[in-house]
């Protein structure tokens, strides 16, 4: 057995996961992000001793315990930096393996979500796969041969980061352009607020958002275009156009057999996954190339923890 954690901006879940990627046992926090990183990492250790403890398994049970960050790990399990946690720096690995007394194996939470679905979701068996989350921000996950892909020092697969044009406004990272910028549920959210302000046309967005422009989510936007909201439909015309650029040239890079999208965004389900593939293959190198079949990741929420749980069982068995 493996325990895997999902380490995210609002809430940290862990759960028991066996060698075929079931979970046995679940259990959350918040995070409360605000706080230093050794607090959360306290809590971190508190939901592992109880989990297990409402499971009656003891610790020396488990064989390893694996992390999504959202952020970058080296290799050495030092996170070097989770922007919506503000860390930087930080040694999870040393600081866990010396509290729990166990092998502690760390890595991007869009590459963990990515592993999960290789191993018993949307990419099962495939010889390579590639996962986009569709979240707050956009994170990437690539596997190769069965195996993680994160570049030589750990710091790869960022596909969120990959630059696709020019923007009304900077990405969190401090540059102009990133894909996530575009396509996320914070772009999506930005620009129809835009559009909302600069054209002064009406639509049933404020009305589903109850008259208040702050209570604009993706989901409301993806409804009003479905129903032909003519500023809903422009937004979200807008990224699937972006999102399929950074598609493309995921597919001319890597070329690899299915990308699958995942992440809140991803909630609008076959409309926007039909969107985009008519905007892929409209788009593509040339006619008659054939490209990455295009799929709706299948574990949902429950991917962090298989995933994270995955990347514990892969590094200990290695």
């Amino acid at each position: 057995m493996y325990i895997g954690i999902d380490l995210g901006g609002t809430n940290i879940v862990a759960g028991i996961v066996d060698e075929n990627g079931n979970i046995m046992f679940e259990k959350s926090c918040e995070t409360k992000p605000h706080r230093q990183p050794q607090e959360i990492i306290d809590d971190m250790i508190v939901l592992v001793l109880n989990i297990l403890k409402e499971a009656n398994i003891q610790l020396i049970d488990i064989k390893a315990i694996g992390i999504g960050i959202p952020g970058l790990a080296d290799k050495n399990g030092n996170v070097k930096f989770c922007v919506n946690l503000g860390w930087k720096n930080v040694s999870l690995r040393e600081i866990l393996e010396t509290r729990l007394h166990k092998p502690i194996f760390i890595d991007n939470d869009a590459t963990v979500a990515a592993l999960a679905e290789y191993e018993s979701g949307s990419m099962k068996n495939c010889k390579c796969g590639i996962v986009l989350t569709l979240g707050t921000g956009i994170g990437g996950g690539i596997i190769l041969n069965g195996e993680i892909y994160s570049g030589f020092n750990g710091l790869g697969a960022e596909l969120g980061h990959t630059v696709v044009g020019e923007n009304f406004y900077d990405c969190n990272c401090g540059r102009n352009g990133c894909l996530e910028t575009f396509a996320s549920s914070t772009a999506i959210i930005k620009y129809t607020k835009k559009l909302i302000v600069e054209m002064n046309e009406p639509t049933i967005i404020i009305e589903k958002s109850e008259g208040n422009i702050n209570n604009i989510n993706a989901k409301i936007i993806f409804d009003c275009a479905k129903e032909g909201d003519k500023i809903a439909t422009l937004a979200v015309n807008r990224l699937v156009k972006y999102l399929s650029i950074g598609i493309l040239n995921i597919i001319n890079f890597i070329d690899p057999e299915i990308i699958a999208l995942g992440g809140g965004v991803s909630g609008a389900g076959q409309y926007l996954l039909d969107m985009i593939k008519d905007e892929v293959r409209s788009n593509k190198y040339y006619d008659d190339s054939p490209i990455s079949r295009i799929v709706l990741a299948e574990l949902g929420n429950k991917a962090g923890i298989i995933g994270a749980a995955m990347v514990a069982k892969h590094g200990y068995t290695k």
